[in-house]
């Protein structure tokens, strides 16, 4: 039994996408199972184009993705900011993420940063670069990917994976 699952890094300037298979193998005295990464990359958006503009760019980058890797399950980080400014804006972008995966009928599952942490170092305070190092191990990669948001991106594809209630590991 195979399950793709897109993860999303929403924000409006730089939007983070990595998708990866997640595979249950059975025949064996007990079901192995096995996660590979089967691409990542970001939508951009420049900083001085109209906010529709931008946002249309999200509604048809993200079509797009969905259309090419047709993913079973979309994952992505709960708004979480210090700062109201930048909430809103992410906001904006996250309600067309929403919009989109609710057309192409996607079901969305969200995690906190404290969840993604957790589920990827054992520790809820993790910092950055210790998430994307359990990323680049999990998915075998001999290198962090890049940028940034991407590699959120697939830690929040991996946090779905590791939860047994989203992804059950047995047949």
């Amino acid at each position: 039994m195979k399950k793709r699952i897109l993860g999303l890094d929403p924000g409006l300037a730089i939007l983070g996408f990595g998708v990866i298979d997640c595979e249950i193998i059975a025949g064996k005295k007990d079901e192995d199972y096995r996660v590979s990464m089967i691409d990542f990359g970001v939508i951009k958006t420049p900083a001085g184009q109209e906010m529709g503009q931008r946002l249309r760019t999200i509604y048809d980058d993200l079509n797009a993705i969905i259309d090419q890797f047709k993913p079973d399950l979309a994952v992505a980080e709960k708004l979480f900011f210090y700062k109201m400014g930048s909430a809103i804006v992410v906001a904006q972008a996250r309600g067309v993420l929403m919009l989109v995966l609710a057309q192409q009928n996607v079901p969305l599952v969200e995690f906190t940063p404290a969840q993604i942490k957790l589920a990827l170092t054992g520790r809820g305070n993790a910092d950055k670069y210790d998430v994307q190092d359990a990323v680049a191990r999990e998915l075998e990669l001999d290198d962090i990917p890049k940028p940034d948001d991407a590699a959120d991106a697939l830690a929040v594809a991996l946090t779905a994976w590791f939860d047994d209630d989203i992804c059950p590991k047995t047949l």
